[in-house]
């Protein structure tokens, strides 16, 4: 199931899939914030530590931000992002795919 969409609702985010119904609803408190998503994921940032969720709102993976950088974006399947002069490719298990130079 693909996502489509993710809503910011006070305490709550809100998961559409690509019809546009609710699919899931994730708390706020406990996710952190959302800083994009992918076809079957979402990630988000809490503290030191970005995570990445399934389109039902479960945590697939933790990975601390002192290994990956900081956010770029989603792409596809993949999540971006920066540290220091490289950008670091993941996929949404956490595993490393690709490394390249911040140009």
């Amino acid at each position: 199931m693909a996502i489509s969409g993710v809503q910011d609702a006070g305490s709550w985010y809100y998961i559409f899939d690509d019809s546009g119904k609710k699919i899931a609803t994730m708390p706020k408190n406990l996710t952190g914030e959302v800083l994009g998503f992918g076809v079957d994921f979402i990630v988000a940032r809490n503290g030191s530590w970005s995570y990445t969720y399934d389109e039902k709102g479960k945590k697939i993976t933790t990975m601390p931000v002192s290994t990956t950088g900081e956010f770029r974006n989603c792409a596809g399947a993949s999540i971006n992002f920066v540290n220091g002069s490289w950008i670091y490719t993941f996929d949404k298990n956490g595993k490393k795919t690709s490394t390249r130079p911040n140009r």
